[in-house]
């Protein structure tokens, strides 16, 4: 009949377990019998030796053996015989110098050579051994025995019976097996507690399945388009996949460390590390979007999933862009259609020439403010940004200018980021302008060149932002609603818009900054520098009507208003 090897994990580890602990404890107990026998041995070759000595230290024993002869009735036999029942001694035998048996505990042996060699002893040294005999192997001792002279006349040789010995080590197993047994319970007891538990915790998996679940793992996690990372009770990284690495720029050497030392000090290491609470969180790293949730695990330690939302992100600021256009249009046709009544009510009163002088009117209105935007902000795509925000910011009851000092002549190295900054400030902007009651809402906005350094700076008429508030509005995940009575300003809020911190991770990109102060007369200023975000122009001559040159060589100009409230 064939064994097989069992293929479950914890019947596998409750065999071994077995086994070992069996295979432990008998070779424990080998181990403690085989010096226990030695140490009877030794214990009964002692007091056979004890015994002998004694004897050899009666004085009258040697005078009876120099005095009779070898009789059995003799004196040297009774006093061997004495000896040897109070001692229990297997026998006590006294020998001449010639080996000749004076006692013996069988009597016919009293006159004959003793069966082993008795030279050593009679050479003056005593013997200690374990041999074999006329009565049988026992543990035997032989001393020298001397007269009052101290010249050797004999010896004595006491034997221990071995059974006597062996008895001893035979009566001392029963109680060894039940050490034994106990301890070979108790093991077992702990084996299959151990394996139970194992059952529970791999889920009754053999080994085989175990490598193949390991391996489906990682190429699972490693293939999934979703960043995973794993932590454990302490809080140190315990598994990163590729795309969470790629999201968070962390490298095969993160995991086994902790959250701070490979990430820097933000919302993203808050979220990760489970210290803000909720959803779908937003974070931002590196510039990008990142959707973050947090699982806890039974083990204390717990698995975030991280989803890129950049892309879609962009798209849905391209879709704000195109909406903001139709309401751009939207907001036009209806000045239009106004501007059309009007028109075609100057025409059915028969006022051509004032039909004329109107129309010549709004269209240079119109052309100038466009004309005097892309003077001063030759770049399409901002200037465009600039005209339908104004064309929103009209729709809502809000004023945008463009200030005086407003000169951005030179080419920009990316306009889509510039155009991102503006766009949010803007926005931002006129919310703020929006919600904040007041007779004369006003957002402006001021670009300027400093060398190859884009400063660009946008201030509303809103209720501002408190100082307290001004670092933590930047950051991801927090975004600002319209001034509360109680509080005087804007109140940050969880789970809106991200709008200004990539604002300032732009600018940080940049190597700039991204700051809020206020502003006199009420409201905020929003100021950010973007370095190397221009490519001089060498020997770039002014456009013509830039306007005139002040004292001390700045452009000086009337401020332009490219959207009024209607």
């Amino acid at each position: 009949m064939r064994i097989h090897w069992p293929r479950r994990v914890f019947a596998q580890v409750l065999t071994a377990q077995v086994a070992l602990t069996t295979g432990v404890l008998v070779l424990a107990t080998g181990l403690f019998l085989a010096p226990l026998s030695s140490q009877f041995d030794d214990q009964a070759m002692r007091r056979a030796l004890s015994i002998a000595q004694t004897t050899a230290a009666d004085p009258d024993l040697a005078r009876e053996l120099a005095g009779t002869p070898p009789d059995p009735r003799g004196p040297v036999q009774a006093d061997a015989e004495r000896i040897r029942r109070a001692t229990g001694a297997l026998y006590v035998v006294v020998m001449d110098t010639h080996g000749v048996r004076w006692s013996h505990t069988r009597t016919a042996q009293i006159g004959r050579h003793v069966s082993t060699d008795p030279s050593r002893t009679l050479a003056g040294r005593q013997v200690r051994q374990i041999d074999t005999g006329t009565l049988g192997r026992s543990a035997r001792a032989k001393v020298p025995l001397r007269d009052a002279r101290g010249r050797i006349v004999g010896a004595v040789s006491v034997g221990i019976a071995y059974d006597s010995v062996r008895g001893r080590l035979l009566g001392t197993l029963p109680t060894v097996l039940r050490y034994a047994g106990a301890a070979l319970a108790v093991g077992v007891l702990a084996a299959v507690a151990l394996s139970r538990r194992l059952r529970r915790r791999t889920h009754g998996v053999a080994f085989a399945d175990i490598s193949a679940l390991l391996a489906e793992r990682e190429a699972m996690l490693h293939s999934i388009r979703e960043g995973v990372v794993a932590f454990d009770r302490r809080g140190r990284i315990r598994l990163v996949n590729d795309e969470a690495g790629r999201l968070l720029g962390l490298g095969a050497d993160a995991a086994g460390r902790a959250l701070e030392d490979v990430l820097p000090p933000g919302r993203t290491t808050e979220v990760l590390a489970g210290r803000v609470a909720g959803a779908d969180l937003l974070a931002v790293c590196g510039g990008r979007v990142l959707i973050a949730n947090r699982v806890p695990t039974r083990d204390g330690g717990a698995v975030v999933t991280l989803r890129d939302r950049t892309e879609l992100e962009l798209l849905c600021r391209e879709l704000d862009g195109t909406q903001g256009l139709l309401d751009a249009l939207r907001a036009q046709d209806h000045e239009h259609a106004n501007q059309l009544h009007t028109l075609r009510g100057l025409l059915e009163l028969g006022r051509h020439h004032k039909a004329l002088e109107f129309v010549t009117e709004v269209a240079g209105a119109h052309r100038a403010s466009a004309e005097q935007i892309a003077e001063r902000v030759p770049d399409p795509l901002l200037s465009a940004l600039l005209v339908g925000k104004a064309a929103i910011a009209a729709e809502r009851g809000v004023a945008l200018r463009v200030s005086p000092s407003t000169l951005l002549t030179d080419a920009v190295v990316d306009p889509r980021d510039l155009v991102t900054v503006l766009g949010n400030l803007i926005d931002n902007a006129l919310d703020a302008a929006a919600e904040h009651r007041r007779d004369d809402p006003c957002v402006e906005v001021e670009l300027r060149a400093e060398g190859a350094t884009a400063v660009l700076r946008v201030s509303d008429t809103g209720p501002g932002v408190p100082p307290e508030l001004r670092e933590r509005i930047f950051a991801e995940g927090w975004s600002t609603k319209a001034a509360q009575p109680a509080a005087g300003g804007r109140l940050p809020v969880r789970g809106r818009g991200i709008g200004l911190a990539l604002v300032r991770r732009l600018a940080e990109r940049y190597g700039g900054m991204a700051r809020v102060t206020a502003r006199a007369g009420g409201g905020a200023v929003f100021t950010v520098v973007l370095p190397e975000a221009l490519t001089l122009q060498d020997g770039g001559a002014e456009p013509a009507g830039a306007g005139r040159r002040g004292p001390e060589g700045r452009h000086v100009r009337s401020p332009t208003a490219i959207g009024e409230p209607r």
